[in-house]
């Protein structure tokens, strides 16, 4: 039989949610109904046995994802009606991509008409762990699986180290496994960089199933922790707090309120004291306000890449007696600029590094020079360099103790490279 001769088929991709029959959908049920066969995750299909009666059922392994999805397309394409299960969402983790994957590089679309295929949503396992918990996603989130079968270490680090950074609160999928023990270690490592030692942390195993189990812990005693795949660990971000048994993550409502009346500064219907216009009036504010101010320092206290802050001090913004002043450089003048500090008896050239590391040397100004692709000041081993093909944009800084320098920055705005004149150098 060709395709074109088969019924049409249907593919229903059902987010069955957390395996306890009540948070399924009404949808997900109706999908399992109208099927003629159901494919899953074998553990996933013994959490639904009532509904599998009068059903083909084909079990599948946990590492057989590819498997289940081309057994679902070949009953689909002979005109059967498919619910292909997931566990939570079919497309959080779930079976929705490796399935739309195979198909389209099967020439399939959306508009064919011997396959369609159904996404139908279900409770994540994200919500139906924090809802055990209290409410601890009530902010800005993310997840993190910390499975490294399909995703390098290396790319799951990158992105835990941006968690921690962007201070989200952070679910862990995949906790944990035989094999995988160290892996959760290692999280916790990289979180607590940015957050406390006491940030309220919730485990949640097999949410909503008989074998259900609930750890309430702090970030620095999560190494000691027993999680495994079943697990989903939710991380608090800084203004978390654990009380009465629950885990909650502040939205910041009730900062705008004292017993139903806005705080000094706010009004009903204004969502945010900081906005867009506002917040680099708010950074030249605290610089003002410093004895000894150091942009640099307004940079970490705002957590803002360092070409927000050089904006936020640039002179056609900046207030009279803001300690600083910035000016943007046009890249067609950032030559002549280079020649100018090379004219500076003494330059002092700071590199930045990852994790906030910087490599300092001084030396004069005509010491200055590009040695092929690389940016030089210094000669010998006494010599600081960066690559010049990161350089995105470039700054004027001028500020306190006639501090003059120009400011390198990458495309993601961050400190790249800064040559200062050192203030008192003879000929200065």
């Amino acid at each position: 039989m060709t395709d074109n001769d088969a019924a049409p088929g249907r593919i229903l991709l059902v987010g069955i949610g957390p395996g306890e029959p009540a948070h399924m959908t009404a949808r997900a049920r109706e999908a399992i109904v109208e099927a003629e066969v159901v494919i899953g995750y074998d553990t996933y299909l013994k959490l639904i046995p009532e509904q599998l009666e009068g059903k083909t059922v084909i079990g599948k392994a946990m590492t057989e994802e590819l498997d289940r999805v081309a057994a679902a397309w070949e009953y689909a394409r002979a005109g059967q009606v498919v619910a292909l299960i997931s566990s939570g969402d079919a497309g959080v983790y779930g079976m929705a991509g490796p399935t739309y994957e195979l198909l389209l590089q099967h020439d399939w679309a959306p508009d064919r008409r011997d396959v369609a295929v159904e996404v139908v949503p279900g409770v994540t396992a994200l919500s139906s762990c924090a809802a055990l918990v209290g409410a601890p996603l009530t902010h800005d989130l993310c997840t993190v699986s910390l499975s490294d079968l399909l995703t390098p270490w290396p790319a799951i680090a990158r992105r835990l180290e941006a968690a921690g950074r962007g201070d989200f609160v952070v679910a862990l999928y995949n906790a944990a496994s035989k094999r995988r023990r160290e892996h959760i270690r290692r999280a916790q490592e990289i979180l607590l960089r940015y957050r406390a030692g006491e940030t309220p942390v919730a485990l949640v195993r097999a949410a909503y199933r008989q074998r259900q189990r609930i750890e309430h812990l702090r970030l620095d005693t999560l190494h000691e922790a027993e999680a495994s795949m079943l697990t989903t660990v939710i991380v608090g971000n800084s203004a978390t707090f654990r009380e009465a048994g629950l885990m909650v993550t502040p939205r910041g409502y009730t900062s705008k309120y004292t017993e139903g009346v806005p705080v000094a500064g706010e009004r009903r219907g204004r969502s945010l004291s900081l906005g867009l216009g506002e917040w680099p009036a708010a950074l030249r504010a605290w610089l003002r306000e410093q004895d000894q101010p150091s942009l640099a320092a307004a940079t970490r206290h705002f957590d803002v890449p360092w070409d927000a802050a050089l904006a936020a001090v640039a002179d056609a913004v900046a207030e009279p007696d803001t300690p600083y002043r910035s000016s943007p450089i046009d890249p067609a003048e950032l030559t002549r600029h280079l020649q100018e500090c090379r004219a500076w008896p003494r330059v002092q050239g700071v590199v930045h590094g990852a994790g906030g590391t910087r490599m300092v040397g001084s030396a004069a100004g005509a010491d200055l020079r590009w040695e092929g692709d690389a940016l030089v000041l210094g000669a010998g081993g006494a010599r600081v360099e960066v690559d010049w093909a990161r350089v995105a944009g470039a700054w004027a800084l001028a500020g306190a103790c006639q501090h003059c320098s120009l400011e390198l920055v990458d495309a993601h705005g961050d400190a790249l490279l800064s040559l200062e004149r050192l203030a008192g150098a003879e000929g200065s």
